[in-house]
């Protein structure tokens, strides 16, 4: 079966040991001379781990399967399946026997790792290319060897044959085994999602494709689920101790005294206090809990540095913006169309912070030994987290080694990288390997949050009920307060408590749409932290970073113009959505869900039980997603069940539909999740959402009973992003049918049952 697989148990050294990639000869004595011209394309000797190598993304086993060697990873939506559909549909091989190698900095470059959705739009661009120059280079190889023009060949299940005489052949196992591809790429001189390094050859036509477009099922859950498969947690090597980490009750303070001998009498257990930096460590990870609790430490006398949660949104309204940009394609002259409107439409919306909140906090293990280092982290980006060890250790990039093991799940900046960082740090200072387990309330409390945030809509009508100007202003934390990986030590906990020199960043994003509005203006402003360093409310990305707060805002709005205007929610998108895809995935939602057209909010309705539909639609680097939420609504209690949600998704081409579609519905549960309960609470202090009970998320039984989704394929356009496109558009259309369900418009997020109730009332 095609699985993705760690280093741990299929790596280029293992393949050594084992007689396969590209280093033993299986070729029978005589079947080639080494003096042939195909041996230009081949060597014994593997090149550099550098973009512009072959060898660097495929290699051919010497049993004739395949390793693609990829410089991303999949967090959990079944990625490297499609990755294996890419690769083994430009070789011509069977999906089976191609195994993907993921974010191993030992045997893959730096394409950027788990980010932004790139994992087929710009990842999967880039092993096409490498898997269909490397079925050129061995059909080349198989001509020399056969004696006939490339032309006269075809490739079938791995194995080069005359075209209308398959006993004149050669397979790639015969053409490679033994040596590595000794072909130069046309890389383009970057790393990190933009890497590209095509070869001479070009890929297969999609009308030829066999293997993309299969939906073809993922073989990793039967293992994970019945615990056959190693997570981050479970790694352990020879002499590790366990760490822990001690956090301040008041953010921003340090220790000035730590009292060692308050756990003396806990075996093994060692202190590790570097400025701010502190932990434990002890040989029993019971006892490193224990120590961690028991330590006694004298802290700071620092001032609380948070504003009451209720005056959160005031802050932000107040603040001196650090950083404007005003972007998107700017039209007209907004505030002269706004002087002579016959009307003005206008809205605030206001979103929280909120935790990733993954299944489990954070684990790493970090070895140091003979001068070199290894780290087994569950990260999204594995080769920055290289590149902080790296700095943070002192030491050269080439002597860290960093092995993506699975982890508890991700969907943006969490604490992994943070957790990484912590464990090298503990592991330089006493001298042995340390794993560190961040506690619930530390992966809760303290990993990088989504940033809280306003947004502001204005929309000027003219006397015929046409919007002549659309001015839209989001104010909030940036995405990147800290960064979005853990590359330099200043975007970490570690750094940040050993102090090094700030740098935070500022981001944050317009609403992304075609409307086309004769005078428009989008822009966003950001504000400086509550607390500048080692804050648990620093801001970073969270999945579709600031897409559900942005289009929660903008596409509320929309409604709120068009239930102002009296018309339908789907007719007024269409009148000005100027797009084709945009428009098609709409009336694709739409016809779907059995749309009917009327304006909102319903007037059919009375009783303690109401039910509404919302729309809402939104674009994300290429992809476009219109989705309908259907709502039911108990007046008495304020709960909101999203019963049904139909979504229709437009990614170009889909290379697996069955892997599309699950990641839409995981998209629409955890946008339900964020829209209905997710707020991180704090009080003066600290971050108070510290557990499932203080941070609820979705509950399984509020899940909706059905997910529709409708995938629109478009072969001849390159893939772009699946990972996050639908989480874009969730909490505007639950809004928008909670609106029509009741008439009344909810404007902050989350939708919990008290703040519904307290809206209704």
């Amino acid at each position: 079966m095609t699985r993705h697989e760690t280093l741990a148990n299929f790596s280029r050294r293992s393949l050594l040991k084992a007689g396969g990639a590209l280093i033993v000869s299986i070729a029978a004595p005589g079947t080639f001379d080494l003096a042939r011209a195909d041996d230009a394309f081949a060597v014994a000797a593997k090149p550099p781990l550098t973009p512009d190598q072959l060898s660097s993304f495929i290699a051919v086993n010497a049993d004739g399967t395949v390793a693609a060697y990829f410089g991303k990873m999949d967090m959990g939506q079944g990625l490297f399946v499609a990755v294996g559909q890419i690769v083994a549909e430009e070789l011509d091989v069977p999906f089976a026997n191609v195994k993907v190698l993921m974010g191993d900095t030992a045997t893959s470059v730096n394409q950027g790792g788990a980010s932004g959705s790139t994992g087929i739009q710009e990842g999967g661009k880039q092993m096409r290319m490498a898997a269909a120059e490397a079925r050129r280079v061995l059909v080349a190889m198989a001509a020399d060897r056969l004696g006939v023009g490339p032309d006269q060949l075809t490739v079938t299940d791995g194995v080069v044959h005359v075209a209308g005489d398959p006993a004149k052949k050669a397979s790639y196992a015969e053409l490679i085994g033994g040596r590595f591809f000794n072909v130069h790429l046309d890389w383009n001189g970057k790393y990190g999602n933009p890497l590209y390094a095509p070869g001479k050859a070009q890929p297969k036509d999609p009308k030829d494709h066999k293997v993309v477009g299969q939906p073809i099922k993922r073989q990793d859950i039967a293992p994970k689920v019945f615990a056959r498969e190693n997570f981050v947690t479970d790694i352990r090597v020879p002499g590790m101790v366990h760490g822990r980490m001690i956090r301040p009750a008041v953010a921003g303070a340090v220790p000035v005294k730590v009292d060692e001998n308050s756990i003396k009498d806990i075996p093994s257990a060692k202190v590790v206090w570097n400025n701010a930096f502190l932990g434990v460590v002890a040989d029993n990870e019971w006892d490193a809990i224990k120590a961690a609790e028991k330590l006694k430490v004298e802290w700071s006398n620092a001032p609380p540095p948070f504003p009451p949660q209720a005056s959160l949104y005031d802050h932000i309204r107040q603040a001196t913006p650090r950083k404007r940009e005003v972007e998107g394609k700017q039209v007209g002259n907004v505030d002269d169309a706004f002087k002579t409107a016959a009307r003005v439409i206008e809205a605030e919306y206001e979103w929280p912070f909120q935790s990733h909140s993954s299944m489990g906090p954070a684990c790493a293990l970090v070895e140091i030994k003979d001068g070199k280092v290894t780290c087994w982290s569950g990260t999204q980006k594995s080769h920055f987290v290289r590149a902080g060890l790296a700095a943070i250790l002192q030491t050269p990039e080439d002597n860290v080694h960093v092995i993506w093991t699975p982890g508890p799940g991700s969907y943006g900046r969490n604490d992994a990288d943070d957790a990484a960082m912590d464990a090298a740090v503990l592991a330089k200072a006493v001298g042995r390997p340390v794993r560190v387990q961040y506690m619930r309330n530390q992966g809760t409390g303290w990993d990088p949050k989504g940033p809280a945030s306003i947004h502001k809509a204005r929309a000027a009508i003219d006397a015929a009920g046409n919007v002549v100007a659309y001015d839209f202003l989001s104010k909030g934390f940036s995405r990147v307060d800290v960064d979005t990986n853990g590359s330099k030590p200043y975007d970490t906990l570690a750094g940040q408590t050993l102090g090094v020199e700030l740098k935070s960043g500022d981001g944050f994003g317009i609403p992304a749409e075609s409307y086309d509005f004769a005078n428009k203006r989008t822009a966003w402003e950001t504000i400086p932290p509550l607390l500048d360093r080692a804050s648990p409310l620093r801001s970073s990305h969270l999945r579709d970073p600031v897409g559900p707060q942005i289009h929660f805002a903008s596409e509320s709005f929309m409604d709120e113009v068009a239930a102002a205007l009296n018309v339908d929610a789907v007719e007024f998108r269409l009148r000005y959505v100027k797009d084709p895809r945009d428009a098609a995935v709409i009336k694709a939602a739409a016809e779907k869900a059995g749309w009917q057209s009327r304006p909102s909010p319903r007037k059919d309705q009375a009783g303690e039980k109401v039910s509404g539909r919302g729309i809402a639609y939104a674009q994300r680097n290429g992809t476009r997603v219109a989705m309908i939420a259907e709502v039911d609504i108990d007046r008495r209690n304020g709960k909101i069940w999203v019963r049904r949600f139909t979504v229709a998704h437009d990614c170009g081409q889909i290379i697996n539909p069955d892997g599309v579609r699950m990641t839409v519905e995981g998209n629409v549960v955890h946008g339900i999740s964020r829209t209905l309960w997710e707020e991180v609470k704090f009080d003066a202090k600290t971050v108070t959402s510290v557990d499932w009970l203080t941070y609820p998320i979705l509950d399984i039984t509020e899940t909706p009973e059905q997910i529709d989704v409708v995938l629109i394929d478009h072969p001849e356009i390159a893939p772009s992003g699946a990972g996050e496109p639908s989480s874009r558009p969730v909490a505007a259309a639950i809004a928008n049918a909670v609106f029509d369900a009741t008439g009344v418009r909810i404007r902050r997020v989350p939708f919990s049952p008290d703040r519904v109730k307290s809206a209704l009332s």
